[in-house]
């Protein structure tokens, strides 16, 4: 995976497309450019946290981390979304005030820096397009986010050209904001469940069940947890009755848990009169929550 040389090049261009962006939004007197160069600065400097954290993310698992370091991915999208959320608050803010008073807009001015804007942001979408970790779509949704919103910025400096319309600037500007912080929640929420350890949206824990019951030999299924590392790496464990060869079970439930994105699964074998020390209550195979059953041998 090229995810973070990708990461390092989208950051470089997007520094220098942010100040390049500020000179334009001064220049032109724009405030939909202004929150375009606000937008990119934040990416800018989420994508530069994220390069960091994704490359860290890639370690493999140590003394320290047994789980390894994809939750450092997650983090890296945590900011970024935080750093977005900020930015657009504060850029409707600015825009508000732009529609109370209208800015003088150099329109030709507009309209040249939005044609660069739209090409060279589909250029940077392009580079970033491919890779699976959470933080690469966040990132690579940040480079779609810029061309829609350059190529909103061009459509309505045409239209102001010829209508002279410029309370369409501000407007403009707060459209953009707001579809920027819808995003940037979304995304936050989704991040907060991974670390919550909700189990992954993917992922049906009684369908699952239902799969792991149908291996032959597998008379019951309890104490089934699942999380996940960072959006895409799954992990569960269970307790598994048996009486059948406990190396052919396992086997099958790990192949079974694979289909499902699951890369690492802790499998607990118990025999049919085995009690199970846990006394909490567990889900049952068929789904309700059932006791713990107390074999007592005399």
């Amino acid at each position: 995976m090229k995810t973070d040389r990708n990461i390092l090049v989208a950051f470089i261009l997007n520094l220098m497309f942010s100040l390049f962006e500020f000179f334009g939004g001064i220049f032109t007197g724009s405030v939909a450019i202004l929150s375009d160069a606000v937008h990119d600065l934040g990416d800018a400097a989420s994508i530069g946290v994220s390069w960091f954290l994704e490359r860290k993310s890639k370690r493999q698992p140590d003394a320290a981390y047994t789980y390894g370091y994809g939750r450092y991915s997650v983090v890296g999208g945590l900011i970024t979304s935080l750093i977005l959320l900020f930015g657009s608050v504060v850029m409707i803010g600015k825009a508000i005030s732009g529609i109370l008073s209208p800015p003088q807009i150099d329109y030709d001015g507009m309209i040249l820096f939005a044609v660069v804007g739209v090409v060279v942001n589909f250029l940077a979408a392009y580079a970033t397009h491919r890779g699976d970790s959470l933080n690469q779509k966040a990132v690579n949704l940040h480079m779609l986010e810029d061309v829609l919103g350059w190529a909103v910025v061009l459509i309505g400096a045409i239209v102001m050209r010829f209508t002279d319309f410029a309370h369409l600037d501000p407007i403009l500007s707060i459209g953009v904001s707001v579809y920027i912080l819808y995003h940037a929640v979304r995304t936050l929420g989704e991040l907060l469940e991974i670390f919550l350890e909700k189990a992954p949206h993917a992922l049906s824990l009684a369908e699952l069940l239902e799969r792991v019951a149908e291996v032959d030999g597998v008379v019951d299924v309890h104490h089934i947890h699942l999380w996940s590392m960072d959006g895409n790496r799954h992990y569960a464990t269970m307790h598994i009755v048996t009486d059948a060869d406990p190396h052919a079970i396992k086997d099958q439930v790990r192949q079974e848990l694979r289909h499902h994105g699951i890369v690492h699964a802790t499998l607990e074998l118990e025999s049919t009169g085995e009690h199970c020390h846990e006394r909490e209550c567990y889900v049952h195979t068929d789904g309700a929550s059932g006791h713990c059953h107390h074999h007592h041998h005399h």
